[in-house]
């Protein structure tokens, strides 16, 4: 088993001298980037949303985990805290979803 971690983002238009369509391609670009330095993060995904709706999310994130210990480990690397400081400035908000998958 391993534990799945999704997060969605809505982005707002502008932030931090870049487009919308420019911070999701730089949040893929450098969560991805994570997969080989954090030892924890054992698969990682992170897809920009093309759907027009505006009930879409921006950008997702899945990923896995041995188990909630690794994901809390994950979660405080100072890899990932750099991109999630930067990821809290270009948000409109966020949605979290953590379960096992058998």
């Amino acid at each position: 088993m391993m534990l799945k971690h999704i997060v969605a983002w809505k982005l707002k238009a502008q932030a931090e001298g870049k487009s919308k369509a420019e911070n999701a391609a730089w949040m893929k670009k450098q969560l991805e980037a994570l997969y080989g330095v954090i030892p924890e993060l054992k698969t990682v995904e992170v897809g920009v949303n093309i759907n027009p709706s505006g009930m879409a999310y921006d950008a997702v994130l899945i990923s896995s985990f041995e188990n909630e210990e690794a994901l809390e480990r994950y979660k405080v690397h100072p890899e990932h805290v750099k991109i999630s400081s930067y990821c809290e400035k270009i948000r409109e908000s966020r949605v979290v979803v953590d379960y096992w998958e058998e």
